[in-house]
């Protein structure tokens, strides 16, 4: 079962909002079912996704003008209806949806805030499948309260994380809802476009144009899809028990980039040897060609099997972004292969993230930010902040969507990791990692999956112990080192969290 972990807080609707477009009316019939519910009851975004149905698969088949830079797509949906539905809703945010289809038959729709509401004829009946398919025209260019797309001189990447997946492509924008992705990305000569997943063909249309197709292996959840048009030259190597790594380079920079693209086969190979085989049939750098301090909000981002990243970034030397690539690629398998039930869920992705990425560091003799260089120097600096942290950010496992990127939720993470491990001992903690992972791949996970993971695994239950770490309001005490102390609160402590303008920033300690 793919969906082992769904949200199931309140779904009620969200408030009346303006429709933005409406194609004919949406009314629902209250006698022939109901319309479902608009969201998931997500704690951090509470308007996010739609309840109601599972979506199984997408098609995104998107072209790309080169002279009036717009993309022209439709987006097919086959999903499973979990109750009868006299409407259902798509996240969609900035798209100029021209029809849509319910299996085949043109449906009702109505843009209302960030949301495509679809009526169909008649109501679907509960535990059945149908095609909804999208058809609309986009502007990596526009000016929206948030967005996806990054603009270059010569296509666009995409950036989802976390909320913005959904202006795009219309979609069931949750991590929960992980599906099928294949992808059709028609470009005009002299650019490629790529995707997540694996190339799957080539096709020249004879008319100055080529499509390439890509299918992903295993399921994506939105916010970390991958679709990316340019001059692109793609290098491939291989990777540590043949598998196949490729990486998608501005032409023009290729050469400048080369030393940092060929350290990957080395980091796959360090992290295999802790969380096992890679989940994926893939892996690669995007360096994408925008180099603007404003074009996506992180130095990297895990979009799976093609992590996105500032060009500049990787120009420096490895000591300088050894630990951070590590941070990334660590995601496949904590963020990607086991996703957020919830968003209140993302320290297991930047905890372990971190942790492994601080762990690549250290055993090289490369100082931190601070100038440390040992995991338990590090984390005792943490242990001390632990109480403003917890002030200021929240608990670890408790953000809100103005903090979701604090360093609580990374170096915050680390430390409850460590603690745990310090708790259980080295090898109970491996095979709490590596049975998390196994139990999980391919769905999401929540922070109490993690928990009864590793009270099961431990053989004690360790759900007061973890509890207290995630979610108190004081730092408890650290196994191991009776001597460390946390410092009192005082607003002179108080941590930055390097945010303007209400932007995401990164605050990985890889960096």
């Amino acid at each position: 079962m793919r969906y082992r972990t769904r949200v199931t807080a309140p779904a009620a609707l969200l408030g009346t909002v303006a429709a933005l477009s409406v194609a004919a009316p949406a009314h629902a019939d209250p006698e022939t079912g109901a319309p479902g519910p608009e969201t998931l009851g997500d704690p951090v975004f509470p308007g996010l996704g739609n309840d109601g149905y599972r979506v199984l698969a997408y098609h995104l088949d998107l072209a790309y003008d080169a002279t009036t830079r717009l993309v022209d797509a439709t987006a097919t949906l086959t999903l499973t209806t979990t109750q009868e539905l006299s409407r259902l809703s798509l996240d969609a945010l900035g798209l100029d949806v021209h029809e849509v289809l319910l299996d085949g038959v043109p449906a009702a729709r109505e843009q209302a805030g960030e949301k495509l509401r679809i009526t169909p004829a008649v109501p679907l009946a509960a535990r059945t499948t149908a095609t909804v398919t999208v058809e609309y025209t986009a502007d990596p260019r526009a000016a929206l309260a948030h967005t996806a797309w990054v603009p270059t001189p010569d296509g666009f990447a995409i950036c989802p994380q976390p909320n913005t997946a959904h202006t795009v492509f219309p979609c069931n924008d949750h991590p929960s809802d992980k599906a099928d992705f294949t992808f059709r990305i028609t470009v005009p000569a002299g650019l490629k476009g790529v995707a997540s997943g694996h190339l799957v063909s080539t096709e020249d249309l004879g008319d100055g144009r080529t499509a390439y197709c890509y299918r992903s292996r295993e399921p994506i959840a939105t916010e970390i899809v991958q679709i990316t048009v340019g001059d692109y030259v793609i290098k491939d190597r291989q990777g540590p028990h043949g598998l196949p790594l490729r990486d998608v380079v501005p032409t023009a920079r290729a050469t400048a980039l080369e030393p940092a693209l060929a350290l990957t086969p080395n980091l796959v190979s360090w992290i295999e040897q802790r969380l096992g085989a890679f989940p994926f049939e893939t892996y690669g750098l995007l360096p994408c060609n925008n180099d603007a301090s404003n074009a996506f909000d992180f130095t990297g981002l895990e979009t799976q099997t093609l992590t996105l990243y500032k060009p500049n970034f990787l120009l420096q030397a490895e000591k300088s972004i050894g630990s951070h690539m590590m941070h990334e690629l660590v995601h496949s398998y904590f963020g990607n292969s086991v996703s957020p039930a919830t968003w209140s869920d993302l320290w297991l992705n930047e905890g372990h993230a971190d942790f492994y990425g601080l762990l690549y560091r250290y055993e090289r003799g490369w100082a931190d930010s601070l100038g440390l260089t040992t995991m338990e120097a590090r984390m005792k600096d943490t242990y001390a902040r632990g109480d403003q942290w917890r002030k200021s950010s929240g608990p670890v496992a408790a953000p809100n969507e103005a903090n979701l990127f604090d360093s609580q939720r990374y170096l915050g993470g680390v430390l409850v990791l460590y603690a745990l491990r310090q708790q259980v001992g080295e090898s109970v903690f491996s095979a709490i990692e590596s049975t998390f992972l196994e139990r999980f791949r391919n769905a999401s996970a929540s922070t109490a999956d993690y928990i009864a993971v590793a009270s099961e695994v431990s053989g004690a239950d360790q759900s007061g112990f973890l509890r207290d770490w995630l979610y108190g309001t004081k730092t408890p005490r650290m196994p191991g080192h009776p001597d460390w102390t946390v410092t009192p609160v005082s607003s002179a402590l108080r941590q930055p969290q390097n945010r303007t303008d209400g932007h995401w920033h990164d605050n990985s300690a890889t960096l």
